[in-house]
């Protein structure tokens, strides 16, 4: 069995952390060992938060630079700033909507350009898969469902090993029942072909 390394980074009330979960459920779910972990940071709004997930025979939860095989990033400038943990091999699901921080809201800084953000990081990996996150879960009926938006946009990319029900077996039953059929359709939705044309060929 492979080993796969899952780096997840985004900033407080995104949803990170439950999405951290779900992929760790889905994976036992579907007959893998799993070990999910918080790295850094708070989950309080604004604040960054990092997290991994290892799925197959890995026994610490820390993915070095250069380590991942997949970077999840629910903000495109946390993405950029999480690019030094992949390789020239690694997959990359990234948000395209920015969290603007205080520091611009109030007129002190620039946020960066998500497009130069995203060919930089196009250029340093197999593979970048961006989506409006935002946008597909205000489909879905709850914009606290881009974090499953994410999942399904990761697994429409086949780069793990898992696969699609066990996904939506855990949504389904992990998450808060008010929430299931957004997030369903939310995750659906990230699946969709709506991604397709904007992957790394």
């Amino acid at each position: 069995m492979e080993n796969y390394r899952v780096y997840f980074t985004g900033v407080g009330g995104q949803g990170t952390l439950l999405a951290t979960t779900v992929l760790a459920e889905a994976a036992i779910y579907a007959g893998h060992n799993a070990l999910a972990s918080e790295v850094h940071g708070m989950a309080q709004r604004g604040g960054v938060v990092e997290s991994t997930v290892m799925i197959g025979d890995i026994k610490s939860p820390i993915i070095s630079d250069g380590e991942a095989d997949v970077l999840l990033g629910f903000e495109p400038v946390e993405t950029y700033r999480a690019i030094r943990k992949c390789s020239a091999g690694s997959v990359v699901v990234s948000n395209t909507v920015p969290v603007i921080p205080y520091s611009v809201a109030i007129g002190k800084g620039t946020y960066p350009d998500v497009e130069k953000l995203c060919d930089f990081m196009r250029s340093r990996v197999r593979k970048l898969i961006t989506l409006d996150a935002q946008s597909l879960a205000k489909q879905a009926g709850s914009i606290l469902s881009a974090n499953m938006v994410m999942l399904g946009a990761l697994s429409r990319s086949g780069v793990l090993p898992l696969p699609r029900e066990a996904f939506e077996e855990v949504i389904r039953t992990k998450t808060k029942a008010k929430f299931v059929g957004a997030n369903l359709l939310a995750f659906a939705l990230g699946f969709g072909d709506i991604i397709g044309d904007q992957e790394n060929r």
